[in-house]
């Protein structure tokens, strides 16, 4: 793990606010500084989404999301150079590349360890790759200091979560719910049990998402989780300014919009 995960993520005290975005979402440039202003809206750590064609974790917000990013090109060694310019213009909190199974084949996994090291990423996460199967990589991820983020769902026997948390690696991912992401007013009921399954056999923080948008789910987990992973609902309005984003002249007045707008209907407590 590195000392950013370790720094940003194992040793917060206040509730983990993890944002997801799309690399290349509207453009590079844009997926820049929408990193830098969720940091100081009080991001501990980021999911740096790779866009694929053919998702099997992403709702249709996410969904068009890497449409726009697909069409300018970007691509998974692309998108992790983003994150070195991020790095230069002043990111510190940890970033995580969020990519399937394919991807990561594509590029070869010495590739992407080469890169990960060079462009300064602290994890990764691959939604496809079932527990049984990512043995190996979780293996080189240890030694690259690089944090697999293991997935876990409502729907996870008490046998393999067990096996599952024992590995686990920076987090543990909790799904709220079962399907695609995308935004939902309430949790279902089963979500808090599930929880405290995880919480008995896990010694890292753990964090719930898919589904969250507002301040009231945010409340529903504090007592139950360490942090919330926020996708859909930042995505959704980052669509929503898309051309403004890609235009310099306008970008700034989006990104203070969706910061607002974040900042309002989330519990996030740093605000600059």
């Amino acid at each position: 793990m590195t000392a950013r995960m370790s720094e940003y993520v194992n040793k917060k005290k206040d509730m983990m606010f993890i944002p997801f975005i799309t690399a290349g979402d509207p453009n590079k440039e844009a997926t820049i500084e929408l990193a830098l202003m969720l940091e100081s809206a009080g991001a501990n750590a980021l999911e740096l989404g790779i866009p694929y064609s053919d998702p099997l974790a992403d709702g249709p917000v996410i969904q068009k999301a890497s449409k726009r990013a697909l069409e300018h090109g970007m691509t998974l060694r692309q998108a992790m150079r983003l994150v070195k310019e991020m790095r230069d213009n002043g990111l510190k909190i940890p970033v995580i590349i969020f990519t399937y199974a394919n991807l990561l084949l594509q590029l070869g996994t010495d590739t992407f360890f080469q890169e990960a090291k060079e462009n300064e990423i602290d994890g990764l996460l691959v939604p496809d790759l079932p527990y049984e199967e990512s043995r190996a990589l979780a293996k080189t991820c240890d030694e690259q200091a690089i944090s697999l983020i293991s997935l876990v769902a409502p729907t996870t026997s008490d046998r393999r979560l067990q096996a599952i948390c024992s590995e686990a690696q920076g987090f543990v991912y909790c799904v709220s719910s079962l399907g695609v992401t995308g935004v939902r007013k309430t949790f279902h009921p089963d979500v808090f049990p599930f929880l405290e399954r995880v919480r008995k056999v896990c010694d890292l923080p753990i964090a719930v998402g898919f589904g969250i948008s507002s301040r009231e789910q945010v409340v529903e987990l504090e007592h139950h989780a360490d942090g919330f992973i926020v996708g859909s609902a930042i995505v959704s309005q980052i669509g929503q300014r898309a051309d403004q984003l890609a235009d310099p002249k306008s970008r700034h007045s989006a990104l203070s919009e969706i910061k607002q707008v974040l900042c309002k209907s989330l519990l996030i407590k740093s605000i600059v």
